[in-house]
Parts: structure tokens; C-alpha cells; sequence
């Protein structure tokens, strides 16, 4: 199954349209799904789908801005643009980011699953040439490029850890690693990062009187609001709970 990102802020629209693409062709699966651009881009710094689904017009972060920084972080991802009569002139201008086709709301289900097809298509052929350009598929050498992948994200918390980073540090397509780290740790690399730089927080709280802020942007996260709400939802209480939860513990 390719792996589809969807973004679209209305809710029902969203929904319409995931079940068009799941229920209304093959060979695709909706991954995850986006309210807005801003949410988009964060999933895109760890994960990358295999096409991008996404309207034109949304808050924050519209879709054209959106284009413009995944073009930035993945040159070849197929996208296809969702776009409102009003908005023709406006998707026009995002095809100098080679979008792969742009689709006029009310979403007319033969369209979808031809433009689907085409791209599938594509896709197909760039899985065959991976296949055959990649690493020889030794279970030995997919271990090693797995433990450098690991030994990279510990080394690199507070930077750049992106799946095309990722990629490159060991020399490989970044969906072909994607599935490859999925395959030989049974988890996504976003999930394996969110865990580590939750291990290391938790360290950093238990073992330092560093501000919260501090921790965050040790371990990655310019925003400590993001890094805090990260945190509970992963631990079950706010960064400050935990330190002192350790610190009674201790005593």
C-alpha cells in the first residue's frame, strides 16, 4: 500500500475524501491525516507518505506555502492539489512546484482514481529501480543500516531529524528507509524519535535543575509548549510533575 498524508481543515470534507481514496481505488492508504499546514509540516520533519493529498486554501499555513516547503524537504513527492472554482488561478501558480495534478472541488470520483492511477504508476516504477539499485537485502546489512540510523538520532537529538536527514547519513531513499526501519524495529521512525527524546528528557529532569525550556531544546523541540504537551501525552503528566514525582523518590 502507498501511503497517502491528507490535509484538508474541514472536518467532513477530510472525511469524504479519505474514503474516496481508500474505498474508491487500490493501492492507496490514508496514513495520517492534517488540519492545516503547520500540522503537516511537523509530521513531514519524521515521516514522508509517498503522495500528499492537500486543499489550497487553509489557516495558518495555506497550501501553496505548504508546497513550497516540502519542495524544500522532498524534491520528488508526489502532490495533488484540492482546489475551489475560485481558487483556479490561485492552484495555477503551484504548478511551478511540479504538483502532480490539481483537482476542482466537488471531487469527481472518476478524476480522482485516474489521477490516482497515473501516480501509482510512477510510484511502481521508482519501487522496481529502488529495488534493484538498493542494499542487497541481507538481513546482517539492513541491522547495520538500522543501528547507524539509531546511533545517528541519539547523536543528533537536538538537531535535524528529518527522514531525508535520516536518509542521507546512510546513503538511502528516504521510503525506502522509512519501510525498512518499520520492517526491522516493528515501529515508524517518528515514534523511535518521540521515544528517545522522551528518554532523555525524562534523564535531563531526573538528573539536572535545567529550566523545562532548556531540556526542550536539548532534546529537540524549539517550542517548550510543544515539547510539554509531547510529554504528557507520552509519560501521562507535565515535565514539572515528573521532576518532582523523581525527586520524592529519591528521598
Amino acid at each position: 500500500m502507498y501511503k497517502v498524508l491528507l490535509v484538508e481543515d474541514e472536518r467532513m470534507i477530510r472525511e469524504g475524501l479519505r474514503a474516496l481514496i481508500e474505498k474508491g481505488t487500490s493501492g492507496f492508504a490514508v496514513m495520517a491525516e492534517a488540519e492545516n499546514g503547520k500540522d503537516a509540516l511537523h509530521y513531514l520533519r519524521t515521516e514522508m507518505p509517498d503522495l500528499i493529498v492537500t486543499d489550497i486554501r487553509m489557516r495558518e499555513v495555506d497550501g501553496l506555502a505548504l508546497i513550497g516547503k516540502i519542495r524544500e524537504m522532498y524534491e520528488d513527492l508526489p502532490i495533488v492539489i484540492i482546489s475551489g472554482y475560485g481558487d483556479f488561478h490561485y492552484a495555477q501558480k503551484a504548478l511551478k512546484y511540479k504538483v502532480s495534478d490539481y483537482l476542482l472541488k466537488p471531487i469527481d470520483r472518476l478524476e480522482l482514481v485516474s489521477t490516482l492511477t497515473k501516480i501509482r504508476q510512477v510510484l511502481d516504477r521508482k519501487k522496481k529501480v529502488r529495488e534493484e539499485s538498493s542494499v542487497d537485502g541481507s538481513p546482517r546489512e539492513e541491522r547495520q543500516i538500522i543501528r547507524k540510523v539509531k546511533a545517528f538520532i541519539h547523536d543528533h537529538l537536538d538537531g535535524d531529524l528529518r527522514l531525508q536527514t535520516l536518509a542521507e547519513s546512510v546513503h538511502l531513499n528516504p521510503i525506502y528507509l522509512s519501510q525498512l526501519f518499520k520492517t526491522e524495529t516493528g515501529e515508524n521512525v517518528s515514534d523511535y524519535i518521540t521515544q528517545v527524546r522522551m528518554n532523555r528528557a525524562k534523564q535531563l529532569l531526573h538528573e539536572t535543575s535545567l529550566k523545562v525550556y532548556d531540556i526542550a531544546r536539548l532534546v529537540g523541540y524549539q517550542s517548550a509548549k510543544h515539547f510539554m504537551l509531547v510529554f504528557k501525552k507520552e509519560v501521562g503528566m507535565t515535565p514539572g510533575s515528573y521532576r518532582d514525582l523523581e525527586g520524592s523518590e529519591d528521598l
